[in-house]
């Protein structure tokens, strides 16, 4: 019994190897993926000419985030609903959130009178001139929205629509259009294997578009770095980055593929969440999630060297997805203990939709 776990661990670590090597020897290759002038694109593996709707270029916008689609989701983005209550207060039934969202911002502490609340009493104040003081909030008119986007090497990856990271920054623009809309202060936190780039929330337009062109106008040279050199950027220290940036009270979406989720990072994004309203936003590949049967001879090649994909067991295959599996109900099961909104959006999916039932959840 031992020796046929350990053979299944070992399958497990082996398929799982060649998926790395799938994403990079992939991603290297997006630039010759891309169909010249009047020819079509033959490659089974490059992303799919079935590509959403919402937001598609052709080849190069399938596989690096175009700034005119971008600013195209100004008007979808006003479909989702209105984040204008504190989101885990919704999602979590009767249990209320210590942070109430936009419009209960700290005002000032007043003497404790019959009838206020008790978990709004302000015990510093009550320690200092020994009678019960109540908190008071007031309408806050700008709420700081925290959009952050994974653009480690493993999101330059797509079989089907867009690449992982297209998507991830479409989802991302979503967002900010609607806190945009919503008279909120939009910032962000793009991050990859080597660097990171902190933005402030402003408000305005400006504060928006200089995100989008975060996204956009360094995609090239995001990925080109990623794959020159992939890095083992830890999703935990990118939690505890944000947990330093984001000041109480704030909103904030994670957009990533959540590589490297495990019970620590959990543990971070709680203590994120004990300030703040975190809502969780995950992005695939089907061929994450099911290793595709394929002929022996079949393989990846990004013009230099080929990577052969055949001669799969059923055994490395299920494995495989149970791995997928294991790691998608760990990061659900972390959200509905925190009622965090969660929100699984697949490379040929349509974010909007994905975003709408998160919210109106």
């Amino acid at each position: 019994m031992s020796d046929s776990r350990a053979e299944q661990g070992r399958a497990v670590v082996s398929v799982a190897s060649t998926l790395r090597s799938v994403l990079r020897s992939v991603s290297r290759r997006v630039d010759s993926a891309a169909p010249r002038s009047g020819e079509g694109n033959r490659d089974a593996f490059a992303p799919s000419a079935s590509t959403p709707a919402r937001g598609a270029t052709g080849a190069l916008g399938r596989v690096e985030p175009q700034l005119r689609d971008l600013m195209a989701l100004a008007g979808p983005a006003r479909a989702l609903p209105s984040w204008a209550r504190s989101l885990r207060t919704r999602h979590g039934g009767q249990f209320l959130s210590r942070v109430r969202g936009r419009g209960m911002e700290y005002d000032e502490s007043r003497p404790y009178q019959p009838g206020d609340d008790i978990r709004q009493l302000d015990w510093r104040v009550t320690a200092r001139t020994g009678r019960p003081h109540t908190k008071l909030f007031r309408e806050e008119r700008e709420r700081p929205v925290f959009v952050c986007v994974d653009y480690r090497h493993g999101m330059f990856f797509g079989t089907r629509g867009v690449f992982k990271s297209v998507q991830a920054a479409r989802l991302a623009s979503l967002l900010a259009w609607r806190g945009q809309h919503s008279g909120d202060r939009v910032g962000g936190l793009v991050f990859g294997d080597h660097e990171h780039h902190e933005l402030p929330p402003r408000r305005g337009q400006a504060a928006l578009v200089r995100l989008l062109s975060q996204l956009t106008g360094h995609a090239a040279a995001w990925r080109a770095r990623a794959l020159a050199a992939p890095g083992e950027a830890a999703l935990l220290d990118v939690v505890v980055r944000l947990r330093r940036l984001a000041k109480p009270g704030s909103l904030i979406f994670f957009v990533s593929d959540f590589d490297g989720f495990d019970e620590a990072v959990a543990r971070e994004f709680a203590r994120l969440g004990a300030h703040c309203d975190v809502a969780l936003v995950a992005v695939h590949d089907a061929f994450e999630a099911s290793f595709p049967v394929l002929d022996a001879g079949a393989g990846l090649t990004d013009t230099r060297s080929t990577l052969r994909l055949g001669g799969v067991s059923e055994q490395q295959r299920a494995a495989y997805a149970e791995r997928f599996v294991a790691r998608q109900a760990a990061l659900e099961r972390a959200c509905r203990e925190q009622r965090f909104p969660f929100a699984s959006v697949t490379t040929a999916g349509d974010p909007v939709a994905g975003l709408f039932r998160m919210l109106s959840a």
